[in-house]
């Protein structure tokens, strides 16, 4: 009997993970996101926007605890779906289980809580400095304070977030920020988040080149 194009790459991505070491447990909880996103992805064309898209409209179906677990899941399946072997291969090479990345996740809070806190939080030296950067390089574009108050307000968000990550690298990075995504209801709210989330990642890793890396020009906000 002939599979569908999405239950080919679902068989193939899964027999990845269980060549990984990936439990049976695991394997289940994949499959049933994957489940979901092909009956949204069949007969879609092979568009990385249509992706994107179909992710979204699926993640507004599963409770919000769950989001950070299937965006790793569908980032992992989407050269599997597209058939990019180049991807598959380098997939094939550098995957493992990071035990300790899967199982951390911030503690579980509210977006009033977390904004209410930033009044009497205090930040260390390694907090401190990759957010002044971000302030600096946005003032050096021509950003307005007003604006500048508003992202380092959502990045001092994360450096709250990560503090207590077991390893400081962008799998932890990327576990707050996704389990954070949430606590925003509004969609705006949401798209200004992922921004200062992207823009800030690299003051936040002592990337010298991170003020050349804005995603806005800054200058247009006057």
């Amino acid at each position: 009997m002939n599979q569908s194009r999405e239950q080919e790459a679902i068989s193939a991505y899964l027999k990845l993970l269980q060549a990984k070491g990936a439990t049976t447990n695991v394997l289940y909880k994949h499959s049933l996101f994957l489940d979901k996103l092909a009956e949204s992805l069949a007969n879609k064309l092979l568009e990385p926007a249509i992706y994107s898209k179909v992710i979204d409209t699926v993640l507004k179906t599963i409770p919000a605890d769950d989001w950070h677990t299937n965006l790793n899941t569908a980032r992992e399946f989407y050269p599997f779906w597209i058939k990019d072997i180049k991807a598959i291969a380098a997939f094939n090479l550098n995957y493992g289980f990071d035990v300790a990345a899967i199982q951390w996740k911030p503690i579980a809070t509210s977006l009033k809580a977390l904004i209410e806190s930033l009044e009497k939080e205090s930040f260390d030296t390694a907090e401190s400095w990759p957010l002044k950067a971000y302030a600096l390089a946005m003032r050096d574009q021509g950003a307005e304070q007003s604006l500048v108050d508003t992202r380092i307000k959502l990045a001092k968000v994360m450096a709250i977030r990560l503090r207590d990550a077991p390893i400081k690298n962008h799998k932890s990075y990327r576990t707050a920020a996704e389990l954070t995504l949430p606590l925003f209801k509004m969609t705006e709210a949401k798209q200004l988040f992922l921004l200062v989330v992207r823009e800030f990642y690299n003051f936040w890793t002592g990337n010298p080149n991170a003020a050349s890396m804005l995603l806005n020009d800054y200058s247009n906000y006057n």
